[in-house]
């Protein structure tokens, strides 16, 4: 099978930088694109010209962080979508709206194909390889691009046409906002009742509380932060906005809604 390629990675932070070091280790031909390069963490070429980036495109994988971040590098500043002549295939990577992403399907040009593979993992599994992606996309294409995905992650789930990728990725940060938002609730609950955190988390990991983020709260680089605008608690609110977007018009949003509500309220968590 032929590898698809020239490929570019917009967006090279905090899951986006160990993504292109897992295709370039894999022998892709990939490169990076930032508009801050200087800011990126990850031993990986990056470059904020995107003449120079779209210079043979033939896949572009967008990591960035939101609609307008994607827009941007599509139709903004970066204009990719008409700069890079040769575009085969565009991958839509990041966590967004279902209803957004299905609406590129009209603003991108006819001969680009589109793929929605949000992923999930967190930055460790990003370093170790180990990603598990949500694909969305007709399954010739989906079957042309798995190389690319085996480089990148371990687990893979064909979720149905384009759309459908980024439809099961909101949903499943619902049950991690939940997560999330019970995990650190019960953990200051149990600080104040005198309960040892490393006791209390060992027996959650083998009992049925146990869940993604308590069983890697030394892991999960997000896990003790407070909310803020710009890092992964942050991004982990804009996940639960994304979904809210796309409710069924009969869904009963009041839960993720206080979710969310709680989430943004977080404060730091000291390490025991």
């Amino acid at each position: 099978m032929t590898q698809p390629g020239p490929i570019a990675l917009a967006g090279c932070g905090r899951m986006g930088g160990p993504m292109l070091a897992a295709l370039r280790a894999a022998g892709f031909d990939a490169q990076g694109y930032d508009i801050a390069p200087e800011n990126v963490v990850d031993d990986v070429p990056v470059t904020d010209d995107p003449s120079r980036v779209a210079e043979g495109l033939r896949v572009l994988i967008t990591v960035v962080r939101d609609e307008a971040q994607t827009d941007d590098v599509l139709f903004g500043h970066g204009r990719l979508a008409e700069r890079a002549r040769d575009l085969e295939t565009l991958i839509i990577s990041s966590t967004l709206s279902p209803r957004y992403v299905r609406g590129l399907a009209e603003r991108m040009p006819d001969s680009v194909r589109l793929v929605d593979a949000p992923m999930s993992g967190a930055r460790i599994a990003a370093q170790e390889r180990r990603l598990s992606f949500m694909l969305g996309g007709e399954e010739a294409e989906l079957d042309r691009l798995q190389p690319l995905f085996d480089a990148m992650g371990a687990h893979f789930h064909r979720m149905g046409p384009f759309g459908n990728g980024a439809q099961a990725k909101v949903l499943n940060n619902l049950l991690a906002a939940s997560h999330t938002a019970m995990t650190r609730l019960v953990l200051d609950w149990a600080d104040a009742t005198g309960l040892d955190e490393r006791r209390l988390l060992a027996l959650i990991e083998t009992s049925s509380g146990q869940n993604w983020l308590a069983s890697g709260m030394d892991t999960i680089e997000f896990a003790r932060d407070g909310w803020s605008e710009d890092n992964s608690i942050g991004i982990l609110v804009k996940d639960v906005s994304a979904a809210l977007d796309a409710a069924p018009l009969s869904a009963n949003t009041r839960l993720p809604e206080e979710v969310r509500r709680v989430i943004r309220a977080l404060e730091p968590r000291r390490r025991s």
